[in-house]
């Protein structure tokens, strides 16, 4: 049986754009998972990370050695002031793949479909600077959220429920067969032993991703490696 990653998570490194965005920092793209809650390992360098939510702004700092996550509902940006490098985990991995990530382009784009899938989509390839492009819309969406308040906040989570309405069928699906059905085997296990029933303790063993299953992706907040077993493939 090929077995998703412990919990079902999703693993990645990440080395974060070191390129400035239109306020003058270095970092990433601004954006919000909505069943997705995601956490960092810093094991290089050093940074900030910015959210927005309903507890409001905060920036936290990053340095090697940290651990940070936060939940689904929170706006997040990363910022590399000095060579930035992250383990990322995911919860519900195959979600954010299929989209459970909205970037904070500003109202009109949000509004418009079309518009927003135009703005986020990435052509491939080696150039980077489409993502910088989005990431630059994003950044400028951001700040003017921050500065209008608590309700375009608000406003922001409506649109964002909005974009992703056609895909919650596919997202149910993909929960049901990969986290939801870890968490149940766990549940089948302690009937087992209930049961006096070691059967389940035959299927032990390792399984092993000796490099990533991708290098150098284009993510939202840098250069991404990714860990993908064949079961999430």
């Amino acid at each position: 049986m090929t077995s998703h990653l412990p919990g079902a998570i999703g693993v990645s490194r990440l080395s974060v754009y070191d390129t400035t965005a239109p306020d003058g920092l270095h970092g990433g793209t601004p954006h919000m998972h909505l069943t997705c809650s995601e956490g960092y390992v810093v094991i290089a360098g050093e940074g900030r990370v910015q959210t927005l939510s309903g507890e409001g702004y905060r920036e936290t700092p990053l340095q090697a050695g940290t651990v940070a996550w936060f939940r689904p509902g929170t706006i997040h940006r990363l910022v590399n002031d000095d060579g930035l490098q992250l383990v990322v985990l995911m919860q519900n991995s195959g979600l954010p793949e299929a989209g459970d990530a909205v970037l904070t382009f500003p109202v009109d784009t949000l509004g418009d479909p079309d518009a927003y899938r135009a703005a986020a989509t990435l052509p491939g390839g080696a150039d980077l600077a489409p993502a910088y492009r989005r990431r630059d819309l994003a950044v400028t969406g951001f700040l003017a959220m921050r500065a209008a308040g608590p309700e375009a906040f608000t406003e922001f989570c409506r649109a964002a429920a909005a974009l992703v309405a056609p895909r919650l069928g596919d997202w149910r699906q993909r929960w049901e067969t990969g986290a939801l059905e870890v968490a149940l085997e766990t549940g089948r296990q302690l009937d087992a032993l209930e049961k006096s029933d070691v059967t389940h303790l035959a299927g032990g063993g390792i399984e092993v991703l000796p490099q990533p299953t991708e290098s150098g992706k284009h993510g939202m907040c840098g250069l991404l490696s990714t860990y993908i077993p064949e079961g999430d493939q």
